[in-house]
C-alpha cells in the first residue's frame, strides 16, 4: 500500500503574513497531514470544530478543506465529513488484466459493482472493437471498481449477446468478471489492447467516484479476447488519478 502524503512543499514563498485566510489554514493542516498529526483515511475534525480552532467563519473552512481537495490531500464525502486521502493502488495493465488480482497484490480486497444495465445495440466504436456486424445486440454495463471500500475505477463494459447472456448475474453475484467469463466457458482471457490518456470526468463518473469533476482521471479504453483471438469484451475505464497508479506490462502475467 503506497501512502499518498508526498507533502514536501506545501507552503508557497510568500510569507504567512500575505496569505489569505483560507489559504494559511489549508496549509496547516497539509502539514498536520504531512506531520502524522492525521492518519490516513482518518475524518478531520468538523466545520465547525474547525471554525472555532482557527478564530474563522464556516465558509472559510470549506473554501480550506475545497482547497486540499483539488490537490488531492483529502476527500470530502456529502453529509459524512473530510478525510485523509489515505492510498494509492498500483493496479497492472498487461496481458493478463484482473481488478481481484491486483487488489490481492495490494494487500486489499476487491470487487465489481454493476450500477447499471441494458441490452441494447452496438454503436460503430463498439461493432468495430468486438469485430460484430454493425447494430448486433449487446449487453453494456456500467461497473465500479472497489478496493478497500474505496471507489477506485468506473467502466463502461460491453460483451457481444447472445454468448454472455448471463453475465449480469453471474458478475452481480460473484463481484468478479473472470468468474463471469468462466461461467460462459472462458476459461483464459488476454488484453488485445490499452489506450490511456488523461482527462476530466462528467459529473456521473466524478460522483461515483467521490470526488470533484475538476480533478483529472485516468482514461482507458481496452480490449479482451478470448484463447482464439476472438474479442469478447470493450471497456472504457476511468481511474481515479489520486488512488490509483497505472504500471503497463508486457510480460505474460
Amino acid at each position: 500500500m503506497t501512502k499518498l502524503l508526498t507533502l514536501t512543499n506545501t507552503l508557497p514563498d510568500a510569507p504567512r503574513e500575505s496569505q489569505s485566510f483560507w489559504a494559511r489554514i489549508a496549509n496547516e493542516l497539509a502539514e498536520a497531514i504531512a506531520r502524522g498529526v492525521y492518519e490516513p483515511g482518518q475524518r478531520l475534525p468538523s466545520e465547525h470544530v474547525l471554525a472555532e480552532q482557527y478564530g474563522v467563519n464556516r465558509h472559510t473552512i470549506r473554501r480550506s478543506l475545497a482547497s486540499m481537495c483539488q490537490k488531492g490531500l483529502v476527500r470530502i464525502t456529502q453529509g459524512s465529513g473530510t478525510y485523509v486521502e489515505d492510498f494509492a493502488v498500483d493496479l497492472i495493465i498487461g496481458k493478463r488484466t484482473r481488478h481481484r488480482q491486483n487488489m490481492a497484490q495490494a494487500g486489499l480486497q476487491g470487487r465489481f459493482e454493476v450500477q447499471d444495465a441494458q441490452r441494447t445495440r452496438a454503436t460503430a466504436a463498439m461493432a468495430q472493437a468486438l469485430q460484430l456486424p454493425a447494430r448486433s445486440p449487446v449487453l453494456r454495463l456500467q461497473v465500479l471498481g472497489v478496493g478497500a471500500g474505496q471507489p477506485l475505477h468506473v467502466s463502461d463494459r460491453v460483451f457481444p449477446l447472445p454468448r454472455f447472456e448471463r453475465l449480469e448475474a453471474v458478475l452481480r453475484e460473484t463481484g468478479s468478471i473472470t468468474d463471469a467469463f468462466t461461467a460462459h466457458g472462458v476459461t483464459d482471457y488476454t488484453r488485445k489492447e490499452s489506450r490511456i490518456t488523461a482527462q476530466l470526468p462528467g459529473p456521473e463518473v466524478a460522483a461515483l467516484l467521490k470526488q470533484p469533476v475538476n480533478r483529472p482521471v485516468l482514461f482507458v479504453t481496452s480490449v479482451n479476447v478470448d484463447g482464439a483471438g476472438v474479442p469478447i469484451e470493450f471497456a472504457s475505464t476511468w481511474f481515479a488519478g489520486d488512488r490509483v497508479k497505472l504500471t503497463v506490462t508486457h510480460d505474460d502475467r
